[in-house]
């Protein structure tokens, strides 16, 4: 079948896509089973307690913190198909020691909490590694389709995987879910064996400082760059919790089970994958004033969330929330990928991942406690509300500083570190 050169799928043009794709696809539903096996394991063994659900996210990004900056630094200095295989082979091994105690019924909660940790840190790592792998696979000119593809491939998992896993949890508990992610991480180790070397798209790079706080300030010098990373950092602190908002309100508000929880993320990937595909048209919009706009929009399908009375209310206007979300982010990580140097890009990536993933450790635990303080649907209001002022301060303060540059090396954008060189 022959791939347009301009058509939404051109990204399939080139081999080494083609090969990653189906295996991330595989993978992305076992990643989606475990996040809710994961939840509902906790729940049961904490008779449903919010701060202990809060607590198992926070423990599970936390790693974010220290480590994507690290993991961004190495994905500008070495080989990143080999660390990807590394970061895969550890996720596996983490999914794997879970599910074999819970077949054996000798899971504790600390079980939990480790796996948590040992899969965040593989996680830390691997994402910006993964972010900037895909220039080298598809080329410069092909980043923007690969990203939207790679987040409908993404949430099309999303659709499978926890329905797939709540169906699980009915018939058979939470293990065969861990066990199927084990799995599927071994697909992604075997596509990245096969892929050709000769078929990289290897950019000659400049010769930088190579450092963490290099990639900080030119960030930080690039307001179209460090505005971007402050509405996800909002957006994704307190809006994007869906796992926990659908997890304590199908038992809290509404007394459901596994199988009807599972659903609720299929619903939501339902607007997820609809936004990724309408993202991979949309590349005269991808500008940082739009992912402003996206955040004003999501937070008020989070705060209009919280009100909805059924169960099946909830369940419609879920797609909603997922649309609006992904619609935005793509549309940020395309512009962190296509607008910054080559040069830097990983430790950028880093930076990005940081902001995106690094407020989830303080926001999860405190999401879990304020359900506990004052209910599931005023907590999921409150945090609508935040990332809504956020969003409209941030749109107020920057919407006429945030034009791309004439000029993105980092030789162009911090000069007087490279002065001595010219």
């Amino acid at each position: 079948m022959a791939v347009k050169q301009d058509g939404n799928w051109r990204s399939f043009r080139h081999r080494n896509y083609r090969i990653l794709f189906p295996a991330n696809a595989a993978s992305n539903i076992g990643t989606w089973a475990q996040r809710v096996a994961q939840d509902w394991l906790i729940l049961q063994l904490t008779n449903n307690s919010g701060t202990y659900l809060g607590l198992v996210t926070a423990v599970q990004f936390a790693p974010v913190l220290f480590f994507s900056l690290q993991g961004g630094a190495l994905a500008d200095r070495v080989n990143k198909r080999k660390l990807l295989m590394a970061t895969n082979f550890i996720g596996a091994l983490s999914s794997l020691g879970l599910g074999l105690l819970v077949l054996a019924g000798h899971v504790q909660v600390w079980h939990v909490f480790f796996f948590a940790l040992t899969l965040g840190i593989s996680s830390a790592v691997d994402a910006p590694i993964r972010q900037s792998f895909t220039s080298e696979i598809v080329g410069h000119s092909d980043i923007a389709n690969a990203v939207s593809l790679n987040s409908a491939n993404f949430n099309a998992g999303r659709l499978v995987g926890p329905a797939l896993s709540g169906f699980l949890i009915a018939r058979f508990d939470t293990g065969p879910s861990f066990l199927i992610n084990a799995t599927t991480y071994l697909f992604v180790i075997v596509a990245l064996f096969r892929m050709r070397e000769s078929d990289f798209f290897i950019q000659e790079k400049k010769v930088t400082q190579g450092t963490v706080r290099e990639g900080l300030e030119y960030a930080l010098a690039r307001p179209d760059l460090y505005v971007v990373m402050l509405v996800v950092f909002f957006v994704a602190t307190f809006g994007l919790n869906m796992q926990i908002f659908n997890a304590l309100m199908a038992t809290k508000e509404f007394g459901k089970g596994p199988a009807s929880y599972g659903l609720l993320g299929t619903y939501v990937a339902i607007g997820s994958l609809t936004g990724a595909l309408i993202s991979a048209r949309l590349e005269r919009f991808r500008r940082t004033i739009f992912v402003i706009k996206g955040g004003v929009a999501f937070s008020l399908a989070i705060t209009l969330l919280s009100i909805a009375p059924t169960y099946t209310w909830y369940s419609l206007w879920l797609p909603l929330c997922g649309l609006s979300a992904l619609t935005m982010l793509i549309t940020a990580n395309s512009l962190i990928q296509i607008n910054s140097d080559p040069a830097i890009r990983g430790r950028v990536s880093g930076i990005y991942l940081l902001i995106f993933m690094g407020g989830t450790p303080f926001g999860s635990p405190l999401i879990g406690w304020l359900v506990e303080v004052i209910g599931v649907r005023q907590t999921i209001a409150l945090c609508g509300l935040i990332s809504l002022g956020a969003c409209l301060t941030i749109w107020a303060l920057f919407h006429n500083k945030v034009k791309l540059p004439k000029d993105i090396s980092v030789e162009g954008v911090l000069p007087a570190a490279y002065d001595d060189q010219r």
